[in-house]
């Protein structure tokens, strides 16, 4: 099945700028046996994790991230772009592959010493993860660990991430 969702994947060259091969997960939302294969794997993947809360980095990562939290049964908690949740919040500024961003959490969501998922759809560079993880270290909560559906490899990730947690799952590598 791994490597139907990775045939489902449609890859854009030179998205959102030249040099970026852009993974899309459109065509996998649009198939719903390899969108519950998704959830089921990602749920038995985390099964062995203490988590308490997912959070769901704006805006691929609240597809999946939402039906990851319900299946489980605890909390899903969006982190979105700078300025666009109405409550007090709390941010982080961070460099993309291709740009700097801002995003930001409810300074409420999450609770003190819970352990929270983070998920995405795609591990690029770590960068945006790693923001998630500042925001979730700032709440003074915990990284349980990453989940995500697709992992750029060649990028070499997982050293950032391992700073939060060695918990770090992916479906798909490239």
């Amino acid at each position: 099945m791994d490597n139907n969702i990775r045939k489902h994947i449609r890859e854009i060259i030179d998205f959102p700028k030249k040099g970026i091969s852009y993974k899309d997960i459109t065509p996998l939302l649009m198939d719903v046996d390899i969108s519950n294969y998704i959830t089921s794997e990602l749920v038995d993947r985390i099964n062995h994790l203490k988590i308490d809360a997912i959070v769901g980095v704006e805006s691929r990562g609240f597809l999946y991230g939402f039906l990851l939290a319900n299946r489980i049964g605890v909390p899903f908690v969006p982190i979105r772009k700078a300025g666009k949740l109405p409550s007090k919040t709390i941010k982080c500024k961070y460099d993309l592959e291709y740009g700097a961003a801002e995003i930001e959490i409810h300074s409420n969501d999450i609770k003190s010493d819970w352990n929270v998922l983070i998920h995405d759809d795609l591990l690029a560079t770590g960068g945006t993860a790693c923001a998630a993880a500042e925001l979730i270290k700032m709440a003074n909560a915990n990284v349980a660990g990453f989940a995500f559906i697709i992992n750029l490899t060649y990028l070499k990730p997982y050293e950032r991430l391992n700073l939060y947690s060695d918990n770090i799952i992916s479906l798909v590598d490239y």
